[in-house]
């Protein structure tokens, strides 16, 4: 799911009636939490079908909310309100996973984009749940967490959040790419990052590789490569390939 992570929007103007999410106890308590309650089997059974049989944990639960989600906006499909229904579905399903932990950040993530600088709680609900992502499991989704918080602390006002700044978010995406050289989201967002704080020939290598990974990017990562492409003077001031 990398896009989201475009968390980018925080600085977007679209508005949204809502300003800080509701705390948790207030919403997405109607979601039925998938959960059999599992059969002993029968006398001598080893619990080994009961076992299988629990089905996913809220943390998962959680991921598979930010996906769909996220297919929405690759599809361009999403209405208004499925940001906000998305978030608050989840808010009590915090099970301490380093999974819940990142959809909680995504998605706060993605309906701060919506509100813009009314976000501020939204923001900083957003690094605190990427921050506990990372310390449970950094790895997670080859670094998905340390992406969403290195384009939060590059692109989100500075008074809207409180353990980073642009030129620490942009030292965790170039890190990133080393880890993960072959993903293009990972350039995307290091891209995005240089010019959004007006560096743009630092982008244009890994605009290069962008391009040349495209059809497996989703649709609103391929959307946002042409916005920079199109930012920095098009494809032939890239140079790629020259």
């Amino acid at each position: 799911m990398s896009g989201l992570l475009a968390v980018a929007a925080c600085k977007s103007t679209t508005s949204d009636p809502e300003t800080n999410p509701p705390t948790g106890g207030e919403t997405g308590g109607e979601a039925t939490n998938g959960v059999p309650d599992g059969d002993a089997g029968d006398a001598g059974d080893t619990g080994v079908a009961a076992a299988e049989e629990t089905g996913p944990s809220r943390g998962q639960e959680a991921l598979a909310v930010l996906d769909a989600l996220q297919k929405k906006i690759d599809d361009e499909s999403e209405t208004k309100a499925d940001r906000k229904q998305a978030h608050e579905k989840i808010l009590e399903w915090d099970d301490g996973s380093a999974e819940y932990a990142f959809a909680r950040a995504a998605l706060a993530g993605r309906r701060a984009q919506a509100q813009g600088m009314k976000a501020g709680g939204l923001v900083e609900e957003a690094e605190a749940y990427a921050l506990k992502s990372i310390e449970k499991d950094p790895e997670l989704r080859e670094g998905a967490a340390q992406r969403l918080l290195g384009s939060l602390y590059v692109l989100a006002p500075g008074r809207m959040v409180k353990h980073g700044d642009s030129e620490k978010g942009l030292e965790m995406l170039e890190k990133d790419v080393e880890a993960h050289p072959e993903r293009a989201d990972s350039h995307l967002r290091v891209a995005e990052g240089y010019i959004a704080l007006d560096d743009p020939e630092p982008a244009f290598s890994h605009l290069c590789f962008c391009l040349g990974a495209k059809d497996s990017m989703g649709g609103e990562d391929q959307r946002l490569l042409a916005q920079l492409i199109k930012d920095v003077g098009g494809e032939a001031t890239l140079g790629c390939g020259g």
